[in-house]
């Protein structure tokens, strides 16, 4: 690697009711970048008349979970009682603290009609002091969201601050999420604000300082370098990072914590059926056995 780029981690393929999915965190060497600890690129694919997505209710701790879609629609459902339409741009910011049950579907005219299902979703560990907070649920819509205009690059920036600009999301550290799309020969510089930085191309190909990475590898840069970013054509990517994370975290199913005392809490918990039910829902995913 050049001295911008510390690693980059190709995509893990993996299958979602026919959908493929790239699971870019946690992965080797990095395991998380900043606060984010799970990266997953899902699509694009054409889901035709009939077929949707149907994740169950499953449970969460110790993270708050973003899903970022390019194109399609969901429909979120959580144990709080929320029931949201996920729209490209939108952000939609579950924070799981203690303990929250949440299902995704495709809406019943989606499902009926065939859709297109483009999107990233991220989880973020909370710091030991929130990561047992309560759990909330809030929706941004897309034009709430700061815009970044810069020559031939248009970002949008869907938590923290970048580029002197802040999101309203309600974050728990020093981070920043950033959605950005490039025009051939585009660049702009990306100063080292944050300890920890990280670059997933979604489209297109850029070069880092001249060190190419390629549609669906993310790239970590290295600490404290001013990087130059250039779009080889049309381009699209997710910039993400922050401060590192205040101790090692537990990744195990869909729980992230601090000790494994809080996993196997919560392992117990759903296995036991402690948590509470997302309304109108019967279905749900069971524990690992492993």
């Amino acid at each position: 690697m050049t001295a911008s780029i510390q690693s980059i981690l190709p995509p893990a393929p993996k299958d979602l009711d026919g959908m493929e999915i790239r699971r870019m965190l946690p992965a080797r060497p990095a395991t998380t970048i900043g606060p984010f600890v799970f990266l997953d690129h899902l699509g694009p694919a054409i889901l035709p008349p009939g077929q949707g997505i149907d994740i169950r209710p499953h449970p969460h701790i110790g993270l708050a979970t973003v899903t970022y879609l390019f194109d399609g629609h969901l429909i979120h459902r959580d144990s709080l009682g929320s029931v949201q339409r996920i729209m490209p741009g939108d952000m939609n910011w579950m924070i799981a603290g203690r303990g929250i049950v949440h299902s995704e579907r495709s809406a019943a005219e989606d499902r009926a009609a065939g859709h297109r299902m483009h999107g990233i979703q991220s989880w973020i560990a909370l710091p030991k002091a929130e990561e047992q907070t309560e759990p909330r649920f809030i929706h941004y819509r897309k034009d709430s969201l700061p815009f970044i205009d810069l020559l031939g690059v248009r970002m949008h920036l869907i938590a923290g601050r970048a580029f002197g600009a802040e999101a309203p999301t309600k974050t728990f550290s020093d981070m920043f999420y950033i959605f950005a799309e490039m025009s051939p020969g585009a660049e702009f510089v990306l100063k080292p604000e944050y300890p920890e930085r990280g670059l997933y191309v979604v489209q297109g190909e850029i070069y880092v300082n001249n060190q190419a990475v390629s549609a669906h590898h993310l790239a970590v840069l290295t600490p404290d370098k001013v990087v130059r970013i250039r779009a080889a054509g049309d381009a699209r990517l997710m910039l993400l990072g922050g401060a590192g994370l205040d101790g090692e975290r537990i990744v195990w199913w869909n729980f992230v914590a601090s000790s494994r005392e809080l996993i196997d809490e919560a392992k117990r918990r759903w296995r036991e059926g402690e948590f509470p039910p997302v309304p109108g829902e019967t279905e749900f995913i069971p524990l690992p056995a492993h």
